[in-house]
């Protein structure tokens, strides 16, 4: 039965929210439902604790039950256009009242709440207190349903328009002033109850952003004061560059008008420049990327609204690369770049592609040397790049000379042994991807990498009695799973001595340890399995930050080489147990 009832009410919220015709009309709806256990036309409202703020609810605000980070409480209250009658369950339709008297238990009250515009209204009680009041009122009956997105009414203060705005989260406001209960039906007239008093609409914001009327705006306005509070360098070298400046200014100006009091929790807009900002609250303030910057809200002009904030906000595309890196998680490396010379190419106007390692990729206490400078210059790409736009197996050549290669797999990208960590930052100049690990340079063959490495005598000498020297030098790509002397030392002597002496048998070994393709750590998943050149698939997966190869762990992954890559195992890999193997995805 208790099923049944949760599968009747969620039709019944399905039916209601696709048959309303706004997102008002759906929160009004959904308020409805979630009121009508306490009798016909009750509204569930969702206050504010601590204040006289109550809102129509919807799905997400009922089980968040929190309204700009602050915590709600539900109140059970007669929905527009209804009223308690005294013996009656709920709210059945009431007698109506004259227009005066819901002014006087509503309107008049919203008005003496605010203090500042009071006084200035009594100091000239017959005119502009009239005035004001004039303001407030349409001669013509209105009901919500008239009130549409973006449409004006001329008030019955010298044809002053009023301005209708409609929001995704049901809410809706005139002139910025949010609608708090709407269809107070009267013998000679409705009432719409608003949370302030309604503001005169000034003409300034046409001649500050030179557009046309018809168009709607939320201009993010600085003070003059935060100019000063960014570096002078940054400042002066924006000023005279008129494509960063032009980006700075569009940064500042939302695509579409949204008023304070329309927001509710925190919700990317996109702005003329074309990136989002994070438009959110935290209590009464109004907050951009997290920050309570917003001084002054809701200036309303013809084509939009401003609000005056204390801080500059630089979008990337106005700043260098260097300033792209600065207090973010790759600080570490932007230091060392700097301490390798390498500035005057981060803050210049090359067009390059920074590859930047997370600051836990770095051990504790690095020192410049020489070959951290010849390596870092390799973390610098020679041009602008998208990461959205790299393909697998794409070369990409470095201000230290070399090419790298693109390595696309099906959840990761990478560039060599260094995977994306996050998304690309577009700067004036230059591109900047933040990457998982310091950059590894593929160094000669693979058989160059054995060689190189004393750990790998054995396998070098059973490559050799294999007749497999040409094999690790060839082309590629090659992923070698290369054991260690330790690995073939755990073997019992007898049977090392046995397979070393047979050179078929030992290159059969040799290349169940080795794939036709090239695969770093990064492109590892929970579940990956790899052709290896003879043998059974081979089944990978990735556990505590190490790579497993058929349960053996891999002692030290990505030797990157010319024409592949190396991971050192310290177990020779033996085929699984057909019962242990698993669905694995194939790369």
């Amino acid at each position: 039965m208790q099923h049944l009832t949760l599968f009747t009410l969620a039709l019944t919220l399905i039916a209601t929210i696709c048959l309303a015709k706004s997102p008002y009309q759906s929160v009004l709806q959904h308020s409805k439902i979630r009121g009508r256990q306490h009798g016909p036309n009750v509204c569930a409202m969702q206050k504010i604790q601590g204040t006289d703020k109550k809102y129509f609810t919807n799905c997400k605000q009922w089980y968040h039950r929190k309204i700009c980070g602050k915590p709600t409480v539900i109140s059970y209250e007669c929905c527009p256009g209804y009223e308690k009658l005294s013996g009656e369950k709920g709210c059945p339709a009431g007698k109506k009242k004259y227009a005066n008297q819901v002014i006087a238990q509503s309107l008049t009250i919203r008005i003496m709440q605010q203090l500042e515009i009071l006084d200035a209204l009594v100091s000239n009680v017959n005119i502009e207190l009239l005035n004001a009041l004039h303001y407030h009122m349409v001669n013509r009956r209105l009901t919500s349903e008239d009130l549409k997105h973006g449409s004006a009414f001329p008030s019955m203060y010298q044809d002053f328009n009023v301005h209708i705005h409609h929001y995704p989260n049901g809410i809706v406001t005139v002139n910025c002033a949010r609608l708090v209960k709407t269809d107070q039906h009267a013998t000679n007239g409705i009432v719409h109850i608003v949370d302030r008093v309604i503001t005169f609409v000034t003409p300034f914001i046409h001649s500050l952003i030179h557009s046309q009327n018809s168009l709607s705006y939320r201009t993010l306005l600085p003070f003059p004061t935060s100019f000063e509070k960014i570096p002078t360098e940054m400042r002066n070298r924006i000023l005279g560059d008129p494509v960063a400046l032009r980006d700075l200014l569009n940064y500042h100006i939302l695509k579409n008008m949204q008023c304070a009091e329309s927001i509710t929790s925190g919700t990317p807009l996109e702005t003329l420049q074309g990136t989002v900002l994070e438009v959110g609250c935290d209590g009464t303030d109004m907050t951009l990327n997290g920050k309570a910057i917003v001084q002054k809200k809701d200036q309303l002009g013809t084509n939009g609204v401003v609000h005056y904030i204390n801080e500059l906000l630089i979008p990337d595309s106005a700043k260098t690369l260097l300033e792209l890196a600065q207090g973010s998680v790759v600080t570490t490396a932007t230091k060392l770049f700097v301490d390798a010379g390498l500035g005057s190419h981060l803050s210049g106007s090359e067009t390059l592609t920074i590859l930047t390692p997370q600051n836990e990729a770095f051990k504790e206490g690095v020192t410049m040397t020489g070959e951290l400078k010849k390596l870092l210059k390799n973390h610098i790409l020679k041009e602008k790049l998208s990461s959205s736009l790299l393909y697998h197996r794409q070369e990409l050549e470095t201000l230290g000379g070399i090419k790298l290669r693109v390595l696309v797999y099906r959840n990761s990208l990478c560039i060599e042994n260094s995977c994306i960590a996050a998304h690309d930052k577009t700067g004036r100049f230059g591109s900047m991807f933040t990457v998982d690990k310091v950059l590894t340079p593929p160094m000669g063959t693979i058989m160059d990498v054995l060689k190189a490495d004393d750990r790998f005598s054995l396998l070098v000498g059973a490559i050799q009695t294999a007749g497999m020297t040409e094999l690790m030098n060839q082309a590629g790509p090659h992923t070698v799973f290369a054991p260690t002397n330790d690995a073939f030392s755990a073997l019992p002597k007898a049977d090392l001595n046995k397979l070393m002496g047979n050179p078929q048998e030992l290159a059969g070994v040799l290349k169940y340890h080795m794939a036709k393709e090239i695969l770093v750590s990064g492109g590892v998943g929970s579940h990956t399995r790899l052709k290896p050149l003879q043998g059974d698939k081979l089944e990978l997966n990735m556990r505590n930050q190490t790579v497993y190869i058929n349960k053996v762990p891999v002692v030290e992954a990505d030797l990157m080489a010319s024409n592949g890559v190396v991971h050192a195992v310290g177990a020779i890999i033996k085929p699984l147990c057909k019962s242990n193997r698993f669905t694995v995805h194939k790369y």
